[in-house]
């Protein structure tokens, strides 16, 4: 059942992101930015995790996500640490997807002449 409600999900968040770019007419980084800051207030309220329970990877798969790493991270990082190094926090938890995004991205460019 947890396939079924991934799906279902994981879904609705596309389709959320989808209207975004068709009805708002916004800019894929305006969808995005608004994609990940919802994540993020959704798991400074607590509202994430239950969510993965629920759904799975219908909510770690999508943009949202990302916003729920930064948070997830700097809220650890400041009950083992304090309010000194919440910005490590976000880094420890977020940099192998950046890294792998940059890493990725340039091998790309060179296989693929880029526009520009």
């Amino acid at each position: 059942m947890i396939y079924v409600w991934a799906f279902i999900i994981g879904g609705l968040i596309c389709v959320i992101g989808q209207l975004m770019f068709d009805v708002a007419k916004l800019t894929p980084a305006h969808t995005m930015t608004i994609l990940v800051v919802a994540g993020a207030i959704i798991d400074g309220l607590g509202w994430y995790e239950p969510l993965i329970n629920f759904a799975g990877a219908g909510v770690t798969v999508p943009i949202t996500s990302f916003g729920n790493s930064l948070v997830h991270g700097a809220l650890t990082e400041i009950k083992s640490s304090g309010w000194v190094a919440p910005v490590s926090g976000m880094f420890k938890t977020t940099s192998a997807g950046i890294s792998a995004a940059i890493v990725f991205s340039f091998l790309a460019a060179l296989v693929i002449r880029p526009k520009g």
